[in-house]
C-alpha cells in the first residue's frame, strides 16, 4: 500500500510530477497518474468492533489463536475412534450413557469399543477421531451399529481448519464488510484500526442553481449535483460538509475556497470548471494552490480537474449532473477512497453483445449509460438509454451500468462485443 502519511507529517497528499504535454489528457493516463501519485491523508483509530463495518483497515489482523480453537464436531451423531471398526461389514459399538454438546464436552476418554452421542459443534471427544451422522446409525439396546465405508476423520472439524494462529487474516486497505468484522471477531479482537474518515466540503457553483424547496426564479434550475454527491461520498464513509451554493462571484468563490481547504482534507465542487466567464472555480485554484491537470479527453465529462488547495486535495467537476455523477464514479471515487487509505478500486466489468448501433469520434473515451436485456438468445445484451445529453438526470436513473468505449473506437455494430461496467462496481446497489 501507499505510504500513509498524516496531516500533520508535512507532507502534501498529491505528488508534484503531474505534468503532461497535451492539452486534454486521456482518460487512462489520468487515472494512471493518480493512482501512483495519491497517498493517504489520514491518521488512524480505534474503534469498537461494532463500528468497524464499512471503515477502511488501518492494521493487518494477525490471528492470536486458532480458529476453530479444538477439534470439533461438525454434525449431530456418534463419534468413535475409527481403529474399532471392522472392515467390510457393519460395527456394533456400546453407546455410553453421556453426550457431548457445544459448550458442554465429554470429560473423560471414550474406552475401545464405545461410542458417544455427540452434538454438532462439541469438543470432539479425547479417544475418538470420526463421527457417523446420526441419520446413517441404527440404534440397538445400548449400542450403535456404525454401517462399513465411512472414511477415518469423517465429520471432524479440525483445530486451526478455519484461520490457523500467526495467520495474516486481514490486510491493511480492505474496506471492512460483515464477514470481515466476522473474522475478528472470531480471533476475539473487540476493536480494529481504521483509517479516520475524510472530511470532505461539498460545494456547487453558479448564479442559476436554485436549492431544492426554494422558489425558482426565471432561467434557474434546482441544484441537483449536491444531493446526488452526498450521497456518493457518504457511501464511501466521508464526513461531508455541504457548503452550498456559490455564487459567480470570482472574490467570493476565493474565499470559499480558502476557507473549505483550512477545514478539510478534501474540496469537491460542480460547476465554474470550464473556460466560461462566470467559470471562476478552477482559476482560483490556479491562483491560490496548484491545479495538477484540467480537462480529460472523456465524454461527459471534459472539464473535469483535479489540484491543491495547501495540503487540500481539489476535485472539480462538471456542471451538467450527468457528467458531474460519472466523472465521480470512475474518477474521484478512486482518489478519496486511496486518500482515505483504501486500496485503489479498479472496476470491473464484461464483455457483452451490443444492443445498439453508434458511431464515435475517436480520440476521447466515452462512457455510455446502459441497461442489460436478456436476448431471445439467452444472452444479456447492453442497450444504450435513448437520451443521452448530460444535462438528462432521469437517464441515470434508468441505466443499469455504464458502457465504456475506448479513445481508438469509431463506432459500435449491433452484436459487437463491448465493456459494460454494473454501478454494482462503484457501491451503487439496488
Amino acid at each position: 500500500m501507499r505510504s500513509q502519511s498524516t496531516p500533520s507529517s508535512g507532507e502534501p497528499p498529491l505528488d508534484d510530477c503531474f505534468a503532461h504535454d497535451r492539452q486534454r489528457l486521456p482518460a487512462g493516463e489520468a487515472l494512471a497518474l493518480l493512482e501512483r501519485r495519491i497517498r493517504p491523508v489520514v491518521g488512524a483509530e480505534s474503534v469498537p468492533l461494532a463500528a468497524a463495518h464499512g471503515r477502511i483497515l488501518a492494521e493487518t489482523v494477525i490471528a492470536e489463536r486458532d480458529v476453530p480453537g479444538f477439534d470439533n464436531v461438525a454434525v449431530d451423531g456418534f463419534a468413535f475412534a475409527h481403529g474399532d471398526l471392522a472392515a467390510g461389514r457393519p460395527t456394533r459399538l456400546a453407546l455410553l450413557d453421556a453426550r457431548a454438546a457445544a459448550g458442554h464436552p465429554f470429560a473423560g476418554r471414550l474406552p475401545g469399543g464405545t461410542a458417544l452421542r455427540v452434538l454438532t459443534g462439541a469438543a470432539m471427544p479425547a479417544g475418538a477421531d470420526t463421527v457417523l451422522m446420526q441419520e446413517d446409525a441404527a440404534l440397538e439396546e445400548g449400542a450403535v451399529v456404525i454401517p462399513p465405508g465411512i472414511r477415518p476423520g469423517a465429520n471432524r472439524r479440525r483445530a486451526g481448519e478455519d484461520v490457523q494462529k500467526g495467520q495474516a487474516v486481514l490486510q491493511p486497505g480492505r474496506r471492512l464488510r460483515p464477514q470481515d468484522v466476522g473474522v475478528a471477531a472470531t480471533l476475539g479482537r473487540a476493536s480494529l484500526q481504521v483509517f479516520r474518515p475524510l472530511r470532505v466540503a461539498l460545494l456547487s457553483s453558479g448564479d442559476e442553481l436554485a436549492e431544492p424547496g426554494e422558489p425558482l426564479p426565471p432561467g434557474a434550475a434546482y441544484d441537483a449535483n449536491r444531493t446526488i454527491l452526498k450521497g456518493l461520498l457518504e457511501g464511501l464513509g466521508c464526513r461531508v460538509s455541504d457548503l452550498g451554493i456559490l455564487p459567480d462571484r470570482a472574490a467570493t468563490v476565493a474565499d470559499a475556497l480558502r476557507t473549505a481547504a483550512e477545514r478539510h482534507d478534501v474540496v469537491i465542487t460542480s460547476g465554474g470548471a470550464s473556460r466560461g466567464d462566470e467559470d471562476h472555480v478552477v482559476r482560483a485554484v490556479a491562483r491560490q494552490g496548484r491545479l495538477h491537470f484540467w480537462q480529460i479527453a472523456v465524454k461527459p465529462g471534459r472539464p473535469l480537474a483535479f489540484g491543491q488547495l495547501g495540503r487540500c486535495v481539489f476535485i472539480g467537476l462538471p456542471g451538467n449532473p450527468v457528467a458531474a455523477v460519472i466523472c465521480f464514479l470512475r474518477f474521484a471515487r478512486p482518489v478519496l477512497t486511496a486518500l482515505g487509505g483504501g486500496r485503489w478500486p479498479e472496476p470491473r466489468g464484461f464483455l457483452g453483445p451490443a444492443g445498439f448501433v453508434m458511431k464515435k469520434k475517436p480520440g476521447r473515451r466515452e462512457y455510455l449509460r446502459a441497461r442489460l436485456v436478456r436476448g431471445p438468445d439467452g444472452r444479456l445484451w447492453a442497450h444504450k438509454i435513448a437520451r443521452e445529453g448530460s444535462g438528462v438526470l432521469s437517464s441515470l436513473a434508468e441505466a443499469e451500468g455504464l458502457v465504456e468505449l475506448a479513445e481508438d473506437a469509431t463506432g459500435v455494430a449491433s452484436g459487437e462485443p463491448v465493456e459494460f461496467v454494473p454501478f454494482s462496481e462503484f457501491g451503487l446497489i439496488d
